[in-house]
């Protein structure tokens, strides 16, 4: 998953901003509750005012992430 993630992000780089965390952590499991995800990996896409936009759960379909990130 990581190489793909990494590829997106140098595709739409300073159009996107890659968080990753880690679950097993303080506030990992709090960002996780707050945002409602239990299982990874999660993706979860937000617009510059914050909005969730978009959510993925398991394998990322790269077609489908270029897509909802394109204007």
């Amino acid at each position: 998953m990581k190489p793909i993630v990494d590829g997106l992000e140098a595709e739409f780089s300073g159009n996107l901003l890659v968080i990753r965390l880690n679950v097993q952590d303080p506030i990992g499991r709090e960002l996780a509750n707050q945002y409602d995800f239990r299982y990874t990996p999660t993706f979860i896409f937000f617009n510059a005012r914050g909005n969730e936009i978009w959510r993925s759960v398991g394998q990322l379909d790269t077609e489908q992430v270029r897509s909802s990130l394109k204007p």
